[in-house]
């Protein structure tokens, strides 16, 4: 198991060992961290408590999930339920992927986009709709950091899935649990992951299409 990620000075240490941000990605990294703690006085996008440790809880938390598909530059990254951009903000500013944060909240949105202009993130596209009213369109990857129950969460997103999706889902302490109640045949695809960032968090991993016609089916 990689080592845990104890303090925000180790949490930016190995950022910087895994991606080699340049200091404009630094740059960025600081001033998003930023915008999210003064945004949050203005609508709840963290947890006030997870503040002081927000480089550990929230920044480290979303990079790491580049580490289980580095495919830097090629195809869409959805990020459902994105919130304030966790993780799909920092995936776009540590890698040239195109993302796609989908949020339903308009307050959030809006954070986003002004995100997204302040941070210079070209490559960020944000969509505010419910998941349900989101043109298909194919992923690359697809993530979704407290979004919905992993069911749920799947039956939702596997019309964007293809063959080569790859699927970054943190779920907490609950991740072998949830994974246990999908259908055999989703759960075939999954396997699971400890985060860096808390020792009882864990990281489902996934690779492939999940069909229509597997819905329902155990």
């Amino acid at each position: 198991m990689a080592a845990l990620l104890e303090n925000e000075e180790a949490a930016r240490a190995w950022i910087g060992e895994a991606f080699s941000p340049t200091e404009l990605q630094w740059t960025q990294l600081d001033r998003f961290a930023a915008l999210v703690i003064a945004e949050n006085g203005e609508q709840n996008l963290i947890a006030a408590s997870t503040i002081p440790t927000l480089w550990v809880r929230h920044i480290a938390d979303s990079a790491q999930l580049l580490c289980f598909d580095r495919r830097d530059g090629e195809g869409l990254w959805i990020d459902l339920g994105s919130g304030p951009g966790l993780p799909g903000v920092v995936v776009a500013i540590l890698s040239a992927r195109p993302v796609m944060l989908v949020e339903s909240r308009r307050r959030r949105c809006n954070f986003l986009r002004a995100v997204k202009a302040e941070l210079g993130l070209a490559h960020v596209r944000v969509i505010e709709a419910p998941l349900e009213r989101v043109e298909t369109r194919a992923a690359a990857t697809i993530s979704a950091r407290a979004f919905a129950p992993l069911d749920r969460l799947i039956d939702l997103s596997a019309r964007f899935s293809t063959e080569s999706t790859c699927w970054l889902l943190p779920k907490g302490r609950n991740a072998v649990k949830e994974l246990a109640l999908l259908p055999q045949a989703w759960q075939s695809l999954f396997h699971v992951e400890q985060s860096r960032t808390d020792t009882t968090s864990q990281i489902l991993i996934g690779q492939g299409r999940i069909a229509a016609k597997q819905r329902g089916k155990r």
